[in-house]
């Protein structure tokens, strides 16, 4: 199957956002695309959201599966070679 853009997908949409005059005019200046800056800072900050939010989900499985390890050893210790 063809690799299909987000923009394919996922229609663009206008809005009004707010930042610094002297940032807009660097950008500019700079030819940074806005819209395509925007939706990757979007997607990156959004990816930190849903980690810290899936470590926090998951954070007292964690913390009883490492003092099980602790306590117990890993269940490979007795096959790596390492």
């Amino acid at each position: 199957m063809p690799h299909r853009s987000s923009t394919t997908r996922y229609p663009k949409r206008a809005t009004n956002v707010s930042i610094r005059s002297d940032l807009l005019a660097a950008a500019r200046e700079a030819g940074v695309n806005l819209s395509a800056t925007l939706e990757r800072a979007l997607t990156e900050e959004l990816a930190a959201v849903r980690r810290r939010k899936w470590r926090e989900e998951n954070g007292e499985a964690i913390q009883a599966y490492n003092e099980h390890v602790d306590r117990h050893g890993a269940f490979s210790d007795e096959v790596r070679s390492f």
